[in-house]
């Protein structure tokens, strides 16, 4: 088991310091593609959705039964939804739209930066908690959630750099939304060990599909559609689903 909860702590690192890849493009790139964050969004979303329903709360109803999965699946969301209630989570494609003085711009990326901090936080214990129960379920929400998190990084780094001037700050600020990530991991593995066992690990499955449920249809499929690529978007989440399911399969 120690093992395994090595394994799911640095995949959740590891998907939470993504927002890393979307500073660097922040602040040496003057404009990502809008095709490409349409598409990058619509993928993420695709992987979600699809491991939500196939793998996570299938394996939680096998092991404690349909009810009690569905009433941890929907606790999950509901727990999202609170988060999202009072930090909205905006992307960079929404931010784009903010126009105002330097210091405006400013506080737009230390705003987004706290906001994507609080939301990266649960989806740290999500990322832990699946890779737990699988480590290659752990593996494709961390790369799903990798994938979401740099257009993350983006929106947080391009406004800062553009105020100060500073890639540091820039930088830092990204790193330090993308941190609390593996710092809800690490909180799951403090609660759950001690109570590890096969009906915790159930419930934790259905709670986190909740989470990627919402996630998905709440800020990733609305954000894919914003730069005005609406049929990619769509057939990006289609073949995100595609993907996630021809992995599993070939995995077994």
């Amino acid at each position: 088991m120690t093992g395994n909860i090595t394994s799911a702590l640095i995949l959740s690192a590891l998907a939470g310091l993504s927002t890393t890849i979307g500073s660097v493009l922040g602040i040496s790139v003057k404009k990502v593609s809008p095709r490409f964050m349409s598409s990058s969004l619509g993928f993420a979303a695709g992987v979600m959705l699809y491991i939500s329903f196939v793998e996570l709360l299938a394996r939680a109803t096998d092991t404690v039964g349909l009810g009690m999965a569905q009433v941890a699946f929907f606790v999950g969301m509901m727990a999202m939804f609170a988060v999202d209630l009072v930090i909205p989570h905006e992307y960079m494609a929404e931010k784009a739209k903010v126009k105002g003085a330097v210091v405006d711009i400013k506080r737009t990326g230390v705003f987004v930066a706290l906001g994507v901090a609080i939301h990266n936080f649960p989806e740290g214990m999500a990322t832990f908690a699946s890779a737990l129960e699988s480590t290659k379920i752990g593996v494709a929400i961390a790369l799903a959630i990798a994938i979401h998190n740099i257009p993350e990084g983006f929106a947080i780094s391009a406004p800062i750099f553009a105020a100060t001037g500073s890639r540091a700050k820039a930088f830092f600020y990204s790193f330090l939304s993308g941190v609390s990530e593996p710092v809800g991991a690490v909180i799951a593995a403090l609660v759950l060990y001690p109570v590890l066992s096969p009906a915790v690990l159930a419930y934790m499955m259905a709670f986190v599909a909740g989470l990627m449920v919402f996630i998905s249809l709440d800020e990733l499929v609305p954000a894919s559609r914003v730069y005005g690529f609406d049929h990619i978007a769509i057939l990006m989440v289609i073949l995100g689903m595609a993907v996630m399911g021809g992995s599993l399969l070939l995995l077994g």
